[in-house]
């Protein structure tokens, strides 16, 4: 299977939801409008960002991350500052904004930009001119803003902790991310990709891609694209398996198993086979023995006819036998 890479964008996908941010991204390459990237952390925001701006790369490209913005000398980072301007300020110095003078303003994480550097900012979307730390003049600048946050913006507003005038100024093209959880058709697209990046040989086996399609990646791409670097590393031989995966996919999806095993016996009903419980009423056990009860409680009922079992499991001969090694049970 080989990944569907954008070669102008770099965006690995063929879900409707990456598609749509390609033709986003292709629009804006004839505008100079600010830009307002949205989604969730690890979902790729910069890639986008990059690639807005590689579409029509005029000027400099100025990454400005918002959360490093703090203390006393964040806006002469931002706006510069004269000689003398405060102590130990013996030479005049450019800012960030004057380096992105004609350019590209990447405001990485723009929700976490404190409220006094929100009104500086406002005003030089509105004005196109600012004033450096400790000058009376006012320089003229022709910036383009590109913002991205992983916070809820409208929250934000409602909260009091954002500028409804700025966010407003800011959402003139707005791009949200979606989650790696809402477009699951791009995961082996994805997976391939990561390894030909890694340069590794490597393949999946069916099940270990079960699991990774099954695993909702709170942390998203990136989350992924972690896993599947550590898979490599640890992995000598060349077939990755679920337990070269990282311990939260491997539990997210053996937990999902227990609960297809249990549902499938309950719905047999009691006068079909006697209470069949996965869960034991006071302690906590781990999930390879809940799953090795499951398997014994319904081999008991079928008198050791593996057969009857596994339809009772809802669950294939081969992977019974595989469960029965797995746990060392001989029946």
């Amino acid at each position: 299977m080989h990944a569907h890479v954008d070669s102008s964008h770099g965006l690995v996908g063929q879900s409707p939801q990456i598609r749509q941010v390609r033709h986003i991204i292709e629009k804006l390459a004839a505008t100079r409008s600010h830009v307002l990237v949205l989604g969730e952390s690890g979902t790729g925001k910069e890639v986008v960002v990059r690639a807005i701006y590689d579409s029509n790369p005029i000027g400099a490209f100025v990454p400005i991350d918002c959360g490093s913005l703090v203390g006393a000398l964040m806006e002469s980072e931002l706006f510069g500052y004269t000689r003398g301007a405060f102590t130990g300020a013996q030479t005049a110095k450019k800012g960030l904004l004057d380096m992105a003078d004609g350019g590209t303003a990447f405001f990485d994480e723009i929700g976490d930009l404190p409220l006094d550097l929100q009104v500086k900012l406002l005003r030089l979307l509105q004005e196109h001119e600012f004033r450096a730390v400790g000058s009376v003049q006012q320089r003229r600048v022709e910036i383009r803003v590109i913002a991205a946050t992983h916070r809820n913006l409208e929250q934000r507003v409602a909260e009091g902790a954002f500028r409804q005038d700025l966010f407003y100024r800011l959402n003139v093209a707005k791009i949200r991310l979606p989650a790696l959880r809402e477009r699951p058709q791009d995961i082996p697209l994805l997976a391939d990709h990561f390894l030909a990046q890694l340069g590794a040989k490597h393949t999946f086996t069916a099940r270990a891609m079960e699991a990774m399609l099954s695993y909702p990646w709170p942390g998203n791409v990136r989350e992924l694209k972690n896993a599947i670097e550590r898979s490599v590393i640890l992995n000598s031989d060349t077939r990755i398996d679920i337990d070269h995966l990282p311990s939260p996919v491997q539990n997210f999806y053996r937990g999902g198993e227990i609960e297809k095993l249990a549902e499938a016996v309950n719905e047999a009903g009691p006068a079909v086979v006697p209470p069949f419980s996965v869960r034991p009423p006071a302690a906590i056990i781990p999930l390879p023995e809940t799953e090795r009860r499951a398997i014994l409680e319904a081999l008991d009922f079928t008198k050791g006819d593996r057969g009857k079992a596994a339809r009772l499991l809802q669950i294939s001969r081969t992977t019974l036998y595989r469960k029965l090694k797995e746990y060392q049970i001989d029946d």
